[in-house]
């Protein structure tokens, strides 16, 4: 419309009856991303937290990948391979009870699992949010291979029955749907594929496109360039400052070639040695990694 336009490009289409719960609504999944929230959960705290970006270039993804078992090498996605692995730093870094459940949300677009697909213009939420989930000393004392698999296990779920399922849910708890949100509840969305970078509002594209920063439990993984001009993605993450240090140092001594520690780990996998940049904001935009800087807000885009 900015550019002249007398009508929209793609037309908006309503049709919100596509995704209705049914009559009677039945659940047919069990969504533990709305699981009551346990007494003995720790909850999450609301003071003294930081946030670090995290930048996951070629190398660092390539020796995460080598801690794989070779049935899973090939077909573990990026996106599955690098929450995996902050899942389980995440975990370690906030000291849980071994007993206790933690839960990884996987944010998931369904456009494309429905047969027959929406039609083109259906502007509703098809957002769901797929949980996997198991104990801290499950998660920590086996490979991580272990974790990518409850990662694919999930997102096998994802169907429009899925999508149906939750709508019944939402009927049968008078839409009121809380996240498991305590400490133990880790949250991503990915962002790469969105094209926020691409948009041009007139003055030229982007510096930076996507979540500057976490919300909470909630990550977002955003396209970006490192200062060499590695293509890779950067994911912030928001801790408790001691618990921060904690996750730095675990995910420094993966990239750098050190064993995962549990009691069913195998030291048979090489590793190559490579470094993590962290930093606050994108590292093409603050050189130096701990110094706030200031950015036009012309030039930035944020997605939330």
């Amino acid at each position: 419309m900015a550019r002249g336009a007398t009508a929209c490009s793609i037309s908006p289409i309503w049709e919100r009856h596509l995704l209705d719960a049914g009559d009677p609504p039945r659940v047919t999944f069990h969504h533990h991303e709305y699981d009551e929230v346990e007494p003995t959960a720790t909850s999450w705290p609301s003071d003294n937290l930081v946030q670090r970006s995290f930048f996951f270039g070629p190398v660092e993804v390539s020796t995460l990948r080598s801690l794989l078992p070779l049935h899973l090498c090939h077909c573990t996605t990026k996106f599955e391979l690098l929450t995996a692995c902050l899942w389980r730093c995440r975990t370690i870094a906030l000291n849980l009870n071994p007993n206790e459940e933690v839960r990884m949300l996987c944010v998931r677009n369904l456009r494309s699992k429905f047969n027959p697909s929406l039609p083109f213009g259906y502007y509703g939420n098809v957002i769901v949010f797929p949980a996997a989930i198991t104990t801290v000393r499950n998660l920590l004392h086996n490979p991580l291979g272990y974790t990518v698999e409850l990662l694919k296990q999930a997102k096998a779920s994802m169907t429009m029955e899925y999508a149906k399922s939750v709508a019944a849910l939402m009927v049968l708890r008078a839409k009121q749907l809380n996240f498991t949100a305590v400490a133990g509840s880790f949250v991503v969305s990915d962002l790469t594929k969105i094209g926020f970078e691409d948009i041009d509002f007139g003055w030229g594209k982007a510096v930076f496109a996507g979540a500057a920063k976490a919300v909470g439990v909630i990550s977002f993984f955003v396209s970006t360039k490192s200062k060499k001009g590695e293509v890779g993605t950067s994911v912030p993450i928001c801790l408790p400052a001691p618990a921060m240090e904690r996750f730095e140092k675990e995910l420094d001594n993966m990239l750098k070639g050190h064993p995962i520690q549990g009691k069913e780990e195998s030291n048979l996998f090489s590793y190559f040695k490579s470094s993590v940049k962290f930093c606050h904001v994108p590292l093409e935009i603050n050189r130096f990694a701990d110094v706030p800087v200031e950015v036009d807000r012309e030039r930035m885009l944020m997605a939330w």
